[in-house]
């Protein structure tokens, strides 16, 4: 671990006025951005009905919707690399800035895009094209906010940092979610399927912008000011070094990323389809459930950073991974029996979802800081497009064999992230 490449920030320093808004506008930006990106998703319902021909099979129109859907995660390596490339040899700030706007504008086409009744097949295809920048965006997005909130704050702060960004990227999805739910209870479906649907979309776009502009006032990181004095970027391309050199640590962040998305995928966005079909739930009652298990994920996100510059990431990872398999499997297994448990026993599983708010920390320090972004953006955004893409199928296909399949998944991810925690503290001693 080269938790010295950090080094440029003073360790021993308390945050000032300024690291706070450095984090503040950063978690904004994240939280708006991951709105733009996840919105869709809420209104997928509607979006199939309007992109695609009206005498499709159901079922295949659903498909192609969540391709469309799913081609923004599949974008995300590519956008991620080249924008992460770029970060490394002309600045962290630039490329935070330009993945935002790079969200922003897409959004608010999609919400001025015709339909399919209008213009035929160019709709889905402008869709699909929209999606994928929206795709190579927040490739960019997520890895540049971690390396640029850690080289602002001091070393001993890194871990809090990282957490509150990864707090302020999850308020993203309880944004959607809220903004889904106030959308279907104004306007009626046919309001909806006419014309609101566009609302959430071109209010997206134009916080997006107003991110754009916020950004402005963020300054150069000290670790990326310091590697210019010194002349020392990369001198070849940043990802080659990355693979030569650091593959240790792209496997441990490929790793913990596979352990992050479990949390995300299957316990945050599966899990209110999942409390309808598999529970019976009705919607409304899943949505808020999953709104305040959102609202603990962000308070534990925080708190596992906090505690990660505390004691080490290895101690948070081993605990926190034995808590969420302990709560999570409770969740799973007790909601047929005790439906009124739903709400504390699903805020209190977020809470727990929160031990990924220490991923972010281990993978910052893993790399050098002449290839942190290069590093951190290639694995963290490959694993997220293979597991992320993988994991709802292997969900369904484990619920096939057995109701508890989510149950077991998030177990199995959860003994993944306790050996990594193990391994992070025999590297400590």
């Amino acid at each position: 671990m080269s938790s010295a490449s950090l080094s440029a920030v003073p360790s021993a320093r308390p945050l000032t006025r300024n690291d706070y808004k450095t984090l503040s506008l950063s978690a904004l930006g994240g939280a708006l951005e991951f709105y733009d990106f996840i919105i869709f998703v809420f209104f997928a319902a509607v979006v199939g009905k309007l992109f695609f021909p009206a005498d499709m099979p159901e079922w295949l129109r659903q498909l192609q919707t969540f391709g469309i859907f799913a081609a923004g995660y599949l974008a995300r390596p590519l956008g991620g690399i080249v924008m992460a490339h770029f970060g490394d040899l002309l600045g962290r700030k630039r490329m935070f800035t330009l993945s935002i706007f790079l969200m922003a504008v897409p959004t608010l086409l999609m919400g001025l895009l015709p339909t399919y009744a209008q213009i035929g097949i160019w709709a889905p295809i402008m869709l699909l094209s929209l999606r994928v920048i929206q795709g190579a965006a927040i490739g960019g997005e997520v890895p540049g906010a971690w390396v640029f909130v850690s080289e602002h704050v001091p070393t001993r702060h890194v871990g809090y940092a990282c957490g509150t960004l990864t707090a302020g990227l999850t308020a993203g999805i309880l944004l959607g979610s809220l903004m889904a739910t106030l959308i279907n209870s104004i306007y009626s479906a046919e309001e909806v399927l006419a014309w609101a649907w566009r609302l959430p979309f071109l209010l997206g776009g134009v916080f997006g912008l107003l991110a754009v502009y916020l950004r402005q006032w963020l300054h150069e990181t000290p670790v990326f000011a310091e590697l210019q004095l010194r002349k020392a970027l990369a001198e070849e391309l940043p990802l080659k070094t990355v693979v030569r050199e650091h593959r240790a640590a792209v496997l441990l962040s490929m790793l913990l990323t596979w352990v992050l998305t479990a949390g995300i995928v299957v316990v945050i966005l599966m899990t209110p389809t999942l409390l309808q079909t598999q529970y019976g739930f009705a919607a409304a009652t899943a949505l808020k459930a999953n709104s305040l298990a959102i609202v603990f994920l962000s308070f534990g996100c925080v708190a596992a950073g906090a505690l990660a510059d505390r004691f080490g990431a290895g101690r948070v990872l081993l605990v926190g991974s034995l808590l969420l398999a302990a709560v999570s499997w409770t969740f799973y297994s007790s909601l047929a029996a005790h439906p009124d448990w739903l709400f504390p026993l699903y805020a209190l599983t977020g809470l727990c979802v929160g031990v990924i708010g220490a991923v972010p920390y281990v993978m910052v320090n893993a790399f050098p800081a002449v290839v942190r972004f290069s590093g951190l953006s290639f694995s963290y955004n490959l694993a997220y497009a293979i597991f992320g893409g993988l994991t709802p199928m292997v969900v369904t296909l484990l619920l096939k064999a057995d109701p508890l399949g989510p149950a077991y998944y998030v177990a199995a991810l959860c003994g993944l992230g306790l050996l990594v925690g193990l391994y992070l503290l025999s590297q400590r001693r």
